[in-house]
């Protein structure tokens, strides 16, 4: 063996033991502490949950003006947070870009469990969740009724489904040969048996790579379209009523700047913690971090010139109600939380334009954390400061949450972060072959299989 090629290998296994290391190891106390409290977290959800569904959405706030409110809020900022892992994981993939090696499985984890929360809202906000299936699916029954076709509210069924089922299928294929990596690595029967299973017979062989690469560009390419596809679904929901402030053509392009903006926000967040709770700094890399922080501050800019053009066309189109709708954001009752929207979104992302900013964990920590608190009263100002200040002033009336409704928003947050951490625990959380495939040597030909 050459000394490059000795070299080569020492590389490749020590990739595979970083890599790998919190799959293959018993559980740290400071990982049983983070699951213990996010699983308590998460409980407070499925009580929450429970207590509407006994009790009714009567628990909540909302009232006869405020008719969507935290519920549908949650909903629109939980499928923005996912997607930032299709960007990462599909786009990025077909643009070779090969930075996005280190975060493209992570955050293709971080879509799905967002969308799982994501999906909890609209369910509940029914009232009947056990009927949910008789609505919202365009099933046969045994009175005939169909669900309204015309109603963007079932096009998110079909939108948020086909994303996620999409979304599923591509991390599951790209996680295939790092869990056929464990299966020869297990040393205990019971995993070797479970990785053996969940790896479909890999074998590694050329014919093998050649069918995955197919398969994984394939699904790239149907991910794709889903990133714009998804959310300006979501963004119909509002556009193509008659609510002032909501009756607007820039909605599409507006929430999808957006999604992606909080989706990147949200995996620096939680990137940041993991590469330290499972030392992988040499994986996840300040250039990474770096990268990232220039699709934040691009996507900033569009959802500010989104904020900048609502206001312009609103005065521009001579409509009262239109005009009413954004003096009241920014100078009603909510003015506070429109305030914070802007300031989160648009002033505190600017000081991301500074390089020893970006590349620095302590200072981009406190500018992440406030884009997540910022994109979360976007969708909170669009609903409820739209809602609550109606044509007729007798239909006015102010939105105040519930214990219910904070129980909710705060336990899906929890169910997050444990879906997160189950992850970290038992699966790769980067992708061992896509990082040997860009190491010098590995790859003379180009291709995984080389």
């Amino acid at each position: 063996m050459s000394q490059e090629a000795a070299v080569l290998t020492a590389e490749l296994k020590r990739l595979d033991d970083d890599i790998l290391k919190p799959a293959e190891s018993f559980p740290t106390a400071r990982w049983a502490a983070c699951i213990t409290f996010t699983g308590m977290l998460a409980g407070v959800f499925g009580f929450c949950f429970l207590w509407t569904v006994f009790k009714g959405i009567g628990t909540w706030g909302n009232n006869n003006a405020v008719g969507w409110a935290w519920d549908i809020t949650n909903f629109v900022f939980w499928i923005g947070i996912g997607h930032a892992g299709t960007l990462i994981s599909a786009i990025l993939h077909l643009l070779r870009q090969k930075w996005r090696t280190s975060i493209a499985r992570f955050a293709e984890a971080m879509t799905l469990f967002a969308v799982i929360c994501a999906m909890q809202f609209p369910l509940i906000h029914t009232g009947r969740p056990w009927l949910a299936w008789y609505w919202l699916l365009p099933l046969p029954n045994p009175n005939g009724i169909w669900v309204n076709f015309r109603s963007p509210l079932m096009w998110d069924v079909f939108a948020v489904s086909t994303y996620g089922t999409v979304s599923a299928m591509f991390w599951y294929i790209g996680l295939l040969p790092d869990l056929a990596t464990l299966r020869d690595r297990a040393t205990h029967g019971i995993r070797k048996v479970v990785y053996g299973i969940l790896s479909l017979g890999w074998n590694g062989s050329n014919r093998a790579w050649s069918h995955y690469e197919k398969a994984y560009l394939l699904f790239a390419g149907l991910s794709t379209p889903l990133v714009l596809s998804v959310h300006s679904v979501v963004s119909f929901d509002f556009a193509v009523s008659i609510v002032p402030g909501w009756h607007t053509t820039i909605f599409p392009p507006y929430f999808v700047a957006g999604a992606i903006f909080s989706g990147f926000a949200m995996v620096a967040t939680l990137v940041i913690i993991l590469r330290k709770m499972f030392h992988l700094e040499h994986r996840i890399t300040e250039d990474h971090l770096d990268v990232m922080n220039k699709v934040t501050i691009a996507t900033s800019m569009m959802v500010g010139y989104a904020y900048l053009t609502e206001i312009f066309i609103a005065w521009y189109s001579g409509v009262a109600y239109e005009r009413y709708a954004f003096m009241n954001r920014a100078m009603g009752p909510y003015a506070w939380a429109y305030w914070t929207m802007v300031t989160c979104n648009v002033v505190v992302p600017q000081l991301l334009w500074f390089r020893k900013i970006r590349r620095s964990v302590i200072l981009l920590y406190p500018v992440v954390i406030l884009i997540n608190v910022g994109m979360w009263f976007e969708r909170f100002v669009i609903i409820v400061t739209s809602l609550h200040r109606r044509s007729l002033p007798s239909a006015w009336d102010m939105f105040s949450p519930t214990w219910v409704d904070i129980g909710l928003f705060v336990g899906s947050i929890g169910l997050f972060l444990t879906l997160i951490l189950l992850f970290c625990r038992f699966l790769p959380t980067v992708s061992v072959s896509e990082s040997k495939a860009i190491l010098p040597g590995a790859a003379p030909g180009g291709g995984h299989h080389d």
